[in-house]
């Protein structure tokens, strides 16, 4: 005999063969579930022995029944086994997955967007930022990171210098170009999708989990979504809505209109957005437009740095016959709404004030 083919015979001989190897599990698996192999064989025969005189038939032909039923019953108890030990396996995997992930998680983080900044400080994950954008000013301590540039037209050479582990982006405001740059210079990016108050919890959550922050994320999406649940089972039940305009600015006068924050709180609340069927998400509106709609109640949202009160004051001396001026019902709000993230049910909750 050839060394070769010895050496091939040896490894047939020394290597179990497949059959084996699952026969070696089943084996495992029945002194697990029974103790030993002869416990199962007993549990076996004294079912079919119990049911098998109870099938209909001569002696011979229960005899054959009660091989057949002992075979059936022998097969099905192996998948039921196998079943177990592929669901511990599976088990033991997800749970290593879930290991990896927070071993992995990223150590500098780059958020390009000022609601993504939020939600990152709310998760605890502060410390880990180390770049910002110039519009990203809450809380007090983002203030205080590196600066980028703006949303639309980050620095990639800042982003650079800051040598990111993930760049965090919103599909709300940053380029999908900027993105691939990043990737084609392998740079781990993620891109945060939510834009309806609705899709916030699910969004926070996939965010903590990669960002290896998966307790604090359940936390906050589960507040959030404890929240949205309240106000959707409080809304007014009266038939007549309340019409409302939020100005975001007064001169040129840009509102709140369609798929943005603002209009899923005031949907929430259940009153009418009079811009809810515009074309555009911010539109532009006419004095004309806003005293043919005439609101019953205006919010106004709270400028970066512009005293909102002073601004809107021609606009309002203009709007003196729409009722919500005339029966004092023009409220100024925060910024809260205008992001979406941790702040958007305080933001919600101010405007129920406002309209109670």
């Amino acid at each position: 005999m050839e060394k070769g083919e010895d050496e091939v015979n040896q490894g047939a001989i020394l290597s179990p063969r497949r059959e084996d190897f699952f026969l070696e599990g089943e084996r495992e698996l029945t002194m697990t579930v029974f103790g030993s192999q002869r416990n199962f064989s007993t549990v076996l025969n004294s079912f079919c022995c119990i049911l098998a005189p109870r099938l209909p038939g001569s002696n011979s032909q229960g005899c054959r029944r009660f091989i057949q039923l002992r075979t059936v019953t022998e097969n099905f108890l192996i998948c039921l086994k196998t079943a177990f030990f592929f669901f511990s396996l599976f088990t033991l995997y997800s749970l290593f997955l879930t290991n990896a992930s927070a071993d992995n998680a990223p150590e500098r983080i780059i958020s390009l967007a000022p609601s993504t900044t939020e939600i990152l400080f709310a998760l605890g994950l502060g410390e880990k930022i180390v770049g910002v954008t110039s519009f990203c000013d809450y809380p007090v301590e983002a203030r205080e990171k590196a600066k980028i540039g703006g949303m639309s037209n980050p620095s990639l050479e800042a982003v650079l210098s800051l040598q990111p582990d993930i760049v965090v982006m919103t599909t709300d405001g940053n380029p999908k170009e900027f993105e691939a740059r990043l990737r084609s210079l392998n740079i781990r990016t993620y891109v945060f999708t939510a834009r309806r108050i609705r899709e916030l919890p699910v969004a926070i959550r996939d965010m903590g989990r990669v960002l290896g922050a998966e307790e604090p994320s359940r936390m906050l999406s589960a507040e959030i979504e404890k929240a949205i649940s309240r106000l959707g089972n409080n809304r007014p039940s009266d038939s007549r809505k309340k019409k409302v305009l939020f100005i975001v600015w007064p001169e040129p006068l840009i509102v709140a209109g369609p798929g943005t924050a603002i209009d899923d709180a005031l949907d929430l609340l259940g009153v009418e957005n009079i811009a809810g069927n515009a074309k555009t998400a911010y539109p532009k509106y006419s004095i004309e437009e806003v005293l043919y709609q005439s609101p019953d109640v205006i919010f106004i949202g709270k400028g970066m740095q512009a005293n909102m009160r002073e601004v809107s004051r021609g606009l309002l001396h203009k709007l003196g016959l729409v009722p919500a001026v005339k029966n004092g019902s023009v409220f100024f709000v925060s910024d809260s709404l205008y992001r979406l993230g941790p702040r958007i049910i305080k933001g919600i909750e101010e405007l129920e004030t406002c309209l109670k």
